[in-house]
């Protein structure tokens, strides 16, 4: 394989250095000759050996191993790189940090079906509400609602539209009765949920006649877990609130009781996101794939 060796110093300014502007400070060259330098190694390599966004930049599994092998002897070099290059299969370590709230995500069947159709990819999946730079962070992609993912992302979509649910079981609805409007909610017992002890309990947003607003909710039960709110409203412990996906089965059952549904529009569902566009991990491609081929066949099936 011939390279054009004057990028490999430039790529172990990159891969050395917090950021390109920082990297072409230390050669002396612009930042966008650093980009564009990168770019044309990872084209003749194909494949991605460096995650960038507007804020960070971190070497990819075949990054790290290349810049290894470069800090070794030069004996090394070519052979590292037709490793690089000759790996086409998908494989490696994926890390993902997935929202407590992408219920179809998270229910199983697509996390199965993934593994099994790529054994050599080992999945490691972070459930987290917290909201972060993934790149800086260490994971290759993220599942989230769409509305809350940066600009400078690639989004794949994962569901279709969602909408948030208001539920309460039948005891509770018999003991307390239902609220018409959810100004009402003020005057009812409510289970509510926040991602972390530091951070308000995440509000209850409706909408009237096109027009959005919430209610000062201030729930006497609140908590970060999903399951616990659920398993205290199906108890009878109040009315609760969360996406209505999370009730589905329970709402089916007649275990739990929509409540205040003209008031709750869609809106846009969950995306896997990833930052560049170009020259994607095997692994990652081999995912981004499989959440596309999942989500038609899903589709199919309602």
């Amino acid at each position: 394989m011939k390279i054009d060796l004057n990028l490999l110093p430039l790529f172990l300014a990159v891969a050395e250095e917090p950021n390109f502007r920082a990297a072409a400070d230390r050669l002396g060259v612009t930042r966008s000759a650093v980009s564009q330098g990168i770019r044309r190694l990872e084209d003749r390599l194909g494949t991605a050996l460096v995650l960038r966004t507007t804020r960070s930049v971190r070497l990819t599994e075949a990054g790290a191993r290349l810049h290894e092998a470069l800090r070794g002897p030069l004996s090394d070099v070519g052979g590292a790189l037709e490793h690089i290059a000759e790996e086409t299969a998908p494989s490696g370590l994926l890390r993902i940090a997935a929202t407590s709230i992408a219920e179809q995500f998270l229910s199983g069947p697509l996390i199965a079906s993934f593994a099994q159709a790529h054994p050599r990819i080992t999945l490691d999946i972070t459930v987290t509400d917290e909201e972060f730079d993934i790149v800086a962070a260490g994971f290759d992609a993220g599942v989230r609602l769409g509305e809350v993912i940066e600009q400078d992302m690639i989004a794949v979509p994962l569901t279709g539209d969602q909408r948030e649910a208001v539920v309460a079981a039948p005891a509770y609805l018999e003991a307390h009765g239902a609220p018409a409007h959810p100004r009402d909610l003020i005057h009812h017992r409510c289970i509510g949920w926040r991602p972390a002890p530091n951070i308000a309990p995440h509000r209850w947003e409706f909408e009237e006649n096109g027009v959005a607003f919430d209610v000062a909710i201030e729930p006497q039960v609140t908590t970060n877990d999903l399951r616990l709110m659920l398993r205290s409203a199906l108890c009878g412990g109040g009315i609760t609130f969360a996406m209505e996906e999370t009730f589905a089965p329970y709402v089916k059952s007649g275990e739990l009781v929509p409540l205040l549904q003209d008031f709750l529009p869609p809106f846009p569902g969950f995306f896997l996101y990833f930052p560049q566009r170009r020259n994607l991990a095997p692994k990652l491609r081999a995912l981004v794939d499989h959440v596309r081929q999942w989500r038609r066949e899903t589709e199919g099936r309602r």
